[in-house]
C-alpha cells in the first residue's frame, strides 16, 4: 500500500508542475499590451483571424473606465480604432482618462468639418519693454498666449527681451503701421510663483496655494489643453497691478515671420518625408501637410522624447496605438503611419491622412488636425507657405 501511495503522489507532482507553468504562461500572454511588437504586421489587412482575444461584435453605447485602462486598450477591446474613441468623446491624443469616466463607444464619430477661411487678421506689432510678459501682452491686445507664441515662432520656454518686436497676428505679408494705446491697461507684475516639479498637477498646485485651477489658467495664460512641465514657473498669486511703462509706437516694421530656413538635420528629415510621400503617390499638398505637421510637432527633428510618451517626427504616442516607442521613433515608419492608406504599417489601428475622406478639400490646417487631433489645431496652417518652399527645395 505504501508503494502505491508514493507512486500516486509522484504522478500528481509530475502532472502539477506543467499545469502551474502553463497557468503562469497563460497569465503572461493575457497581460500582453495591445501595442506589442505584433502591431508591426498589419494582421487585419492580411485577413488573419484573431487568436488572443475575441472582439465584441457590437460595442456597447458607453463604457466606464476602469483602473489601468487606456484609450488604446478600450478601443482594441471593442474592435474600434483609437481615433474613433477620441473623436466620439471630444478628446485629443494628449487627453488623460480616469477611472469612473464614461466614454461613448457607439454612434458616428465626430466628423471633421472644413472651416471657412478666416478673415485676414489685422496686423499689429508690440515692442517689448522692461516688465513685459507674453501673458500681459496677450491680455493687453485681446489675444491669447498661444496665438502670440505661434505668430512669433516661440515656445513657452522662450524668453522675451526689451526692444524685441512681437507680431500680434498670423504674420501677414504686408507691414502695417500701428500705434500703442494712449492709456495702456494695468499689467500685473511680480506675484507669487511656483516652480513645477515632476508629478505636479494644476489641481494639486491650486490646492497647495489655496486657489483654483481656473485662477491658475487666468494668471498663466493656460487652458484645459495646456501641458505643464518640470522647471516651469507658474504664477499662483498676483501682486497689485502696476502701470506699465508706455510703449514706443512701431512704425513701418514688418511683423516677425516664421523662418523657412532648415538646418542639416531638419533638411534630411524633410527629404525623407518628401521621398516617402512621392513613393506612396501622395500629392504635393499632402506632402506639404506632412512637412508642416512635423515642424509643429517636433521642429522636424526625430525626438526621443516629448509630451507624456510622445516621440519621433510626428510625436506619435505608443499608449494611443501608434506602435511601440521604437516604432514611433523610426522616422521612416512614423512618416508612413502619418500618411496611412493601404500600405500603413500600423494597419487599421490608427488613421493617416490618406484614410480621411475628403482631406484634399479641407483647409490645410484642418487636414493635419484630422490626423493629429491636437489641442492647438491652427498651428499647422501657419507653416503652409514654408512647407511648399521646403517641398520645392528638397523635393
Amino acid at each position: 500500500m505504501r508503494t502505491h501511495a508514493v507512486a500516486r503522489r509522484t504522478r500528481y507532482l509530475q502532472l502539477g508542475v506543467p499545469a502551474a507553468v502553463l497557468g503562469t504562461l497563460t497569465g503572461a500572454i493575457a497581460a500582453s499590451p495591445a501595442t506589442a511588437d505584433s502591431v508591426t504586421v498589419p494582421l487585419e489587412r492580411l485577413q488573419s483571424a484573431p487568436t488572443t482575444r475575441a472582439v465584441a461584435a457590437t460595442p456597447p453605447a458607453s463604457y466606464v473606465v476602469q483602473p489601468g485602462d487606456t484609450v488604446s486598450s478600450i478601443a482594441s477591446r471593442f474592435g474600434l480604432r483609437t481615433v474613433d474613441v477620441l473623436t466620439r468623446n471630444g478628446l485629443t491624443w494628449r487627453s488623460v482618462i480616469y477611472p469612473g469616466q464614461r466614454l461613448a463607444l457607439a454612434g458616428a464619430a465626430a466628423a471633421v468639418t472644413p472651416k471657412a477661411p478666416p478673415a485676414a487678421p489685422v496686423s499689429r506689432i508690440h515692442v517689448v519693454v522692461a516688465g513685459d510678459t507674453v501673458f500681459a501682452i496677450a491680455k493687453k491686445y485681446g489675444t491669447s498666449v498661444d496665438a502670440v507664441l505661434a505668430a512669433n515662432g516661440l515656445s513657452r520656454a522662450s524668453v522675451i527681451f526689451p526692444g524685441q518686436k512681437l507680431a500680434l497676428s498670423g504674420a501677414p505679408a504686408a507691414a502695417t503701421v500701428t500705434t500703442a494705446p494712449a492709456t495702456p491697461p494695468p499689467v500685473t507684475t511680480g506675484g507669487k510663483t511656483h516652480a513645477v516639479v515632476a508629478g505636479d498637477t494644476l489641481f494639486a498646485i491650486a490646492k497647495k496655494y489655496s486657489t483654483t485651477v481656473a485662477k491658475l489658467y487666468s494668471l498663466n495664460g493656460l487652458s484645459s489643453g495646456s501641458i505643464i512641465y518640470p522647471g516651469q514657473k507658474l504664477t499662483v498669486a498676483a501682486a497689485a497691478p502696476a502701470t506699465a511703462p508706455p510703449t514706443t509706437p512701431a512704425t513701418k516694421s514688418p511683423p516677425a515671420q516664421l523662418s523657412a530656413a532648415l538646418d542639416a538635420e531638419q533638411a534630411a528629415n524633410a527629404t525623407l518625408i518628401i521621398g516617402i510621400g512621392r513613393e506612396l503617390g501622395v500629392s504635393d499638398r499632402g506632402i506639404a501637410i506632412a512637412l508642416s505637421t512635423a515642424m509643429v510637432e517636433s521642429s522636424m527633428r526625430n525626438l526621443s522624447w516629448g509630451d507624456r510618451d510622445s516621440v519621433g517626427l510626428f510625436q506619435q504616442r505608443p499608449s494611443m496605438g501608434w506602435g511601440t516607442a521604437d516604432q514611433a521613433h523610426d522616422a521612416t515608419r512614423s512618416t508612413r503611419v502619418f500618411f496611412g492608406g493601404s500600405s500603413d504599417p500600423n494597419g487599421q489601428t490608427t488613421r493617416g491622412l490618406l484614410d480621411i475622406s475628403g482631406w484634399e478639400g479641407m483647409r490645410f490646417t484642418d487636414a493635419a488636425q484630422a490626423v493629429q487631433i491636437s489641442a492647438y489645431p491652427e498651428r499647422y496652417g501657419q507653416w503652409e507657405k514654408q512647407a511648399y518652399q521646403w517641398l520645392a527645395t528638397h523635393g
